[in-house]
């Protein structure tokens, strides 16, 4: 079990930062974050202290023979919750990532099967959009362009809300879909993808970017698939110069769009930064579930079969209406439960 000395630290932790909140000092804003991160886990650490303190007086009443029988019933039952209140604080206890309270750069894009690929793209733009719904954020399209039939080349999105990245990351890699397309004659069933990416959104500490490694240029903004020419050249396209990346925005206000680029931008390169700490972090370890492999086939939807299967912790659910409706919510608890037995046999090894 945990050593109490570390969960002495945590709670003397948490009173300091209760007391500055009070007085009102330093910055109040990061404070509350911190005390807001902790709190469960103090909530945890006081159950579990309370669990040892009502043995210690269970067992302290064993030496007075009227007191004997009901003191071994309390110590039975107190035993007895032991383990589940050890699991609690345990999990309260894993190290969390930092990211998981933020809001997301959501992006989609087909892959392998034409036609078919860009439309499924677009079937898991909506099934996107109806969760985060459900869920209560706010979902705003930064840029879009589409087929002719309405499938989607390219998709980049702003979920916003609090834990969306906890919930979402585990979304990032392949999505195939094996379906019989609606432009197939023959009735034969396809398979083709789509990839998704989940970044979590920067915040200005974390990326500083040089104005002079940009290449800020202006344009002739379009609507989907290139029909609705704005005259005005209000589209921003910018280009970080060391490492290639281009990011563009087509709202009406140009200084909007500058606004917008530049947050996807150093969104991506937070995300690279990221990236490269989780590779060097998993050439000592195995990787974690939902670590961002984007090359990774993830998850199959099959129509025919009404099926939905994540690869990653073989769940095959039967249900391909209602995920596709917006309902992913018993994958996300099975792929985050994975998640944290993973960290806590880790952390046990």
């Amino acid at each position: 079990m945990v050593p109490l000395d570390k969960l002495n630290e945590i709670t003397q932790r948490f009173e300091y930062l209760e007391a500055k909140m009070a007085e009102g000092g330093g910055d109040i804003a990061r404070l509350g974050r911190e005390y807001a991160e902790l709190r469960p886990v103090v909530e945890e650490i006081r159950a579990y202290r309370q669990l040892l303190d009502d043995l210690e007086g269970a067992e302290a009443m064993l030496d007075d023979p009227e007191m004997r029988d009901l003191a071994r019933e309390e110590m039975e039952a107190l035993e007895a919750r032991k383990p589940e209140l050890e699991a609690n604080l345990q999990l309260a206890l894993l190290p969390k990532d930092e990211a998981d309270n933020r809001s997301v750069i959501l992006e989609i894009r087909p892959g392998t099967g034409g036609e078919e690929a860009a439309l499924f793209a677009s079937d898991l733009l909506r099934m996107y959009q109806r969760h985060a719904e459900m869920k209560g954020w706010s979902f705003e399209i930064i840029e879009m362009s589409q087929t002719e039939l309405g499938g989607i080349k390219e998709l980049v999105a702003h979920v916003k809300g609090d834990g969306v990245f906890a919930r979402m990351k585990y979304e990032s890699g392949v999505h195939r879909v094996q379906r019989v397309p609606e432009t197939e004659s023959g009735g034969r069933i396809h398979t083709s993808a789509a990839t998704v990416a989940v970044l979590p959104e920067a915040e200005d500490v974390d990326i500083q970017i040089d104005p002079n490694a940009l290449r800020i240029d202006t344009m002739r903004a379009s609507g989907a698939g290139g029909q609705h020419v704005n005259t005005t050249d209000s589209a921003v396209r910018i280009t970080h110069l060391p490492t290639g990346i281009v990011v563009t925005s087509s709202e009406k206000s140009q200084h909007r769009n500058r606004e917008i680029a530049m947050q996807v931008l150093k969104t991506r390169l937070f995300d690279m930064e990221r990236q490269k700490a989780h590779d060097a972090r998993s050439s000592a370890r195995a990787a974690m579930v939902g670590s961002g492999d984007r090359s990774e086939r993830i998850r199959t939807y099959n129509f025919p079969q009404g099926r939905m299967t994540d690869h990653r912790i073989g769940l095959t659910l039967y249900k391909l209406d209602q995920i596709m409706g917006g309902d992913l919510d018993e994958i996300t608890d099975a792929l985050t439960a994975d998640a944290q037995a993973t960290l806590l046999a880790e952390m046990e090894g």
